[in-house]
């Protein structure tokens, strides 16, 4: 199985993601990308860098790029933060890929919201990385 996350600049939510379904798939292939082209190359924020710490989780070695249309064809589920990110993927899906694409707190039926916040606005990194590790705790009884 291969998953990867995506969120707008790949230094918040989606490496998070990627450190959390990590730890807790390790059986999986993880990997995470952003929908725009900001901070490729750079390490994810310091405050999200943080907060995983304080979890045990480490987003140190962890560098941002962008999402590729051969990821669509890479991965078997691309798991997108929020639905703005979930149609800019549906948007450059080609006709013929095979990667499931849904939003990862889709994961969670109960949950208030279908968004993943980002932190780099709300500044709510604990609230964030709180709707991930639950999404992907619901998520391994499918796999």
């Amino acid at each position: 199985m291969r998953i990867l996350a995506v969120c707008l600049g790949n230094i918040c939510r989606s490496p998070t993601a990627e450190a959390v379904l990590r730890h807790h798939l390790p059986f999986a292939e993880i990997d995470s990308a952003g929908t725009s082209d900001w901070h490729i190359g750079d390490a994810p924020y310091p405050p999200a860098i943080d907060a995983a710490a304080g979890r045990g989780y480490d987003l140190t070695t962890l560098r941002a790029r962008q999402v590729t249309t051969e990821d669509f064809a890479a991965f078997d589920l691309i798991l997108a933060m929020d639905t703005k990110n979930l149609e800019t993927l549906e948007a450059m899906r080609p006709a013929n890929a095979h990667a499931k694409v849904k939003r990862l707190l889709e994961y969670l039926p109960d949950a208030e919201t279908r968004e993943v916040p980002d932190p780099y606005y709300t500044r709510d990194f604990d609230g964030t990385l709180d709707l991930i590790e639950a999404a992907v705790l619901a998520m391994k009884t499918d796999f």
